[in-house]
Order: structure tokens, then sequence, then C-alpha cells
């Protein structure tokens, strides 16, 4: 499990673009939607679009409960539409494109904040991503320094030591900026 966080801390200034499972039909916005549509409630789906996209959201909400009620296939493809509206408006919120709804189960580091957050207990988490951290520094410090030693000895090895020097400052400066700099979603 450490092993598959590691690209993810690694790559969090980026995690707006690889991680949007909030496009997915197994993600939160598209559960609040079919919550919204079976109880005739829109509230769940609010909060998850801009006060300038609410009067849109409304619209379709009024379109698709409407149209459902014709008979099963229009109720499948009205709940489709009222979902790709719906994630299409909270990704434009988001300043993402849209591209359609996927299948997808989210990646394991959003799992596990979703669980996370189900649970009410973000520790076991943040000791897990702790040390995948600490790890993966440990990993490429040692690299880094076992090509020290040989950088001297000619021009490739000096190049093995650029290489491992540059690996490393530039992960030590993602988590770096991804926990100091990381910007509101």
């Amino acid at each position: 499990m450490r092993k598959a966080l590691l690209p993810f801390l690694l790559l969090i200034p980026f995690a707006g673009n690889l991680f949007a499972h909030c496009d997915t039909l197994n993600g939160p916005v598209v559960a609040a939607a079919r919550l919204a549509l079976e109880r005739g409630e829109l509230t769940p789906v609010l909060r998850w679009v801009s006060a300038g996209a609410e009067a849109e959201v409304r619209d379709a909400f009024v379109r698709a409960r409407t149209v459902r009620a014709e008979s099963e296939a229009a109720r499948a493809l009205a709940d489709r539409w009222f979902f790709e509206t719906v994630v299409r408006l909270h990704r434009a919120g988001e300043g993402m494109p849209f591209t359609g709804l996927k299948s997808d189960p989210p990646a394991e580091a959003v799992a596990r904040a979703d669980a996370a957050i189900l649970s009410g207990s973000v520790d076991a988490l943040a000791s897990d991503l702790a040390r995948t951290v600490a790890d993966a520094v440990r990993v490429r410090f040692e690299r880094l320094m076992q090509a020290r030693r040989t950088a001297d000895q000619n021009v490739e090895s000096g190049r093995r030591y650029v290489e491992a020097y540059i690996d490393f400052t530039h992960a030590i400066e993602r988590l770096h900026d991804g926990e100091h700099g990381l910007e509101e979603h």
C-alpha cells in the first residue's frame, strides 16, 4: 500500500489533474445527484457547484425530474444527463475541463482519503503517508550518497551523481511545495 501512495505524494501539486474522482459515476458528485433525484430535494447537489451555476442546476433538476417519470428508458437518460450536467458544472467551478463521466474506481489515495472522512479519523492515513514519504526520501538519499562516493572517478560516475542529486532535490522540492504551497482545490 505504501508504495502505491508514493507516486501520489510526489505529484501532490498536480493532484487536481490526476485524481479527479468527482467525475466518476461512483464519486461524491454523482452520489449527491442520485440522492437529489430520488428524494426530490436539490440541496445535496447544490453544495457541489458554484453559486453561479445554481440556476442551471435547478433548471436541469426540474427537467430531469419531469422526463424521468415517462419511462424507465427516459429515467435512465434523464438521470445520466443530470449527472453529466452537475459534474460538468462542478468541474467548471474547479477550473477543470469536463471530459465525460468515468466508471473507473478512484485512485487508492483518494479512496483512502474518502475512507478517513467516513471514519472520522485521519490518523491511520496520516501515519501511512508519513512513513511513505520518509521511505521515499531515504531511498533517494541513499541513492544520492552512493553516487556521491564515486562521483569523481569519471564523467559517467559524475553524471550518475548529478542525476541522483536532481532526483533527490526535486522530490524534496515537490514534497515541500505540496506541504507548504498546495493551493486550495
